[in-house]
């Protein structure tokens, strides 16, 4: 059985997004976000709050190593000698999401949610790169065995908060 969000979106992710759209749309800033373990949710909120998500500009639901390869251009290398739930593969991502796109920011995501041997619940490695910006921020955590639907709730805090830290920051010249 698939495991909805529900009750709706907590309101602090609300509230975060919402402070994340206000900075893109007072800056004039495009965003794209490159997504596995969180299947375009990010994508589907940065696109909800209305008179603000003209600043989202795209997503990537890139949930295959296929897709990772084929929509941002990821190394085959790097998954099969990084994986693809790593520190490279999240900036790689996070990289690919800007150079196939017209965003000036972008934000990665990939993880697992569940575990399995090798591939601990909870593990989810973030990056965001800023077009013409300082280098690609890489974050990982450790939600732990805590169900899906909390591991994909707690990603969406980490990448807001990785899009709200970037936007605060003065971008390069």
């Amino acid at each position: 059985m698939a495991e909805a969000l529900a009750p709706p979106l907590p309101d602090d992710i609300d509230r975060l997004c919402d402070a994340v759209l206000t900075l893109a749309c007072d800056n004039d800033v495009r965003l794209a976000a490159a997504e596995s373990c969180t299947g375009g949710l990010l994508a589907s909120l940065l696109t909800d709050i209305p008179g603000k998500s003209h600043a989202f500009e795209r997503g990537f639901v890139t949930y295959t190593d296929e897709a990772k390869v084929e929509l941002l251009g990821i190394p085959r290398d790097l998954i099969r000698h990084a994986g693809v739930v790593s520190e490279a593969c999240a900036r790689a991502m996070a990289e690919g999401a800007l150079t196939h796109s017209h965003a000036d920011m972008a934000v990665s995501i990939t993880g697992f949610t569940e575990g399995a041997p090798g591939r601990p619940a909870g593990l989810v490695h973030f990056a965001c790169a800023r077009r013409g910006g300082d280098d690609t921020r890489h974050r990982v955590e450790r939600f732990g065995d805590v169900g899906r639907a909390d591991v994909r709730l707690n990603a969406l805090r980490v990448a807001l908060t990785l899009l709200r830290d970037g936007l605060e920051r003065p971008a390069r010249a």
